[in-house]
């Protein structure tokens, strides 16, 4: 029997990152190159690698795109000071975050509105999380990690509500908020759950195939949340080893040893290809026998951006 791989599904780009990649590089045909960039569109190397050679610039703030030119915002969400200072440069943008972002964005506003106190779970420093907090940063406070959650403190006297950051594992913010509503019953549920659907379903389809594999291969970047969180996952579901890889070449050899089922997956910012380059080189290694194992279908779609869709429809295209 030959050696086998498990490949889960779905797998991949999720529909705000589908979205996020169209947006830059059909702004880049309307209007020409260059089009800038605020961060990395979506946590991807290839993906910003390859936008670049399109004629994308991607730029760390509003300050280092010049006045008056375009500029995209990545799908991680941007808090109003950004805006406003895209405003103040007299910048065209062109807004890219997820719209399952933007849901959050809103429900911070309508609780800081309502007074409460806001306990956001998510990573520090991560841009999501960045432009969150920036939407109520008065009533926001940060719980990054169980020990956070053990320990913050908030105004007794005051309602309390959590949100989360939308590519955390499922698992862990569970128990967080678990940690949470024993220290502060009154604590209140955001109205829908903010992990997003893509993140939850990756999650899924590595559980299913952990316990099977001696092996994980995650495709994604080190700066990818959600692809972080699936080597953490197949770890914790079973699987003995579990490596986080932006490129087939970076398999190592000892990693095969003793391995006859190698489960993989990829981050909901990677494109298809740099999976197929993997299942190639592990069909080269002897893994030629490929299996799918669909946890469930994906079907969501998200519309281009609107000042994006006008300026199409205005050119015919």
């Amino acid at each position: 029997m030959s050696k086998r791989v498990l490949l889960a599904a779905p797998r991949g780009y999720c529909a705000g990152v589908d979205r996020a990649v169209i947006t830059v590089e059909k702004a880049l045909e309307l209007y020409g190159a260059p089009v800038y960039v605020r961060k990395q569109i979506v946590h991807n190397k290839h993906v910003v690698e390859s936008l670049e050679k399109k004629g994308a610039i991607f730029v760390d703030e509003t300050d280092q795109v010049p006045e008056g030119a375009r500029v995209v915002f990545s799908a991680h969400g941007v808090s109003p000071k950004v805006h406003q200072e895209a405003a103040t440069r007299q910048l065209k943008t062109i807004d890219a975050t997820c719209p399952l972002v933007t849901k959050v964005h809103q429900e911070a506003r309508r609780f800081a509105a309502e007074d409460l106190q806001i306990l956001l779970i998510g990573h520090h420093g991560h841009e999501e999380v960045e432009g969150t907090a920036g939407e109520a940063p008065e009533h926001i406070k940060l719980v990054d990690g169980l020990d956070q959650a053990k320990s913050i403190e908030i105004d007794p006297k005051r309602p309390v509500a959590w949100l989360s950051q939308t590519t955390l594992s499922v698992d862990e913010t569970l128990e967080t908020v678990g940690i949470l509503k024993e220290r502060f019953p009154q604590l209140q549920d955001p109205p829908s759950d903010d992990i997003c659907y893509a993140t939850q379903n990756r999650q899924v389809a590595i559980k299913q195939i952990a316990p099977q594999t001696e092996l994980v291969l995650v495709v994604g970047s080190t700066n990818s949340s959600n692809s972080v969180r699936l080597v953490e996952v197949a770890k914790e579901y079973g699987a003995k080893a579990a490596y986080l890889i932006d490129y087939a070449s970076e398999v190592k050899d000892d990693w095969f040893e003793g391995v006859e089922t190698i489960g993989v997956t990829s981050g909901a910012s990677v494109p298809e290809l740099l999976v197929k380059d993997l299942l190639e080189e592990l069909s080269r290694r002897g893994f030629s026998e490929v299996e799918e194992i669909r946890a469930m279908e994906e079907s969501l779609l998200f519309a281009l951006p609107p000042e994006l869709r006008k300026d199409l429809k205005a050119a015919g295209k």
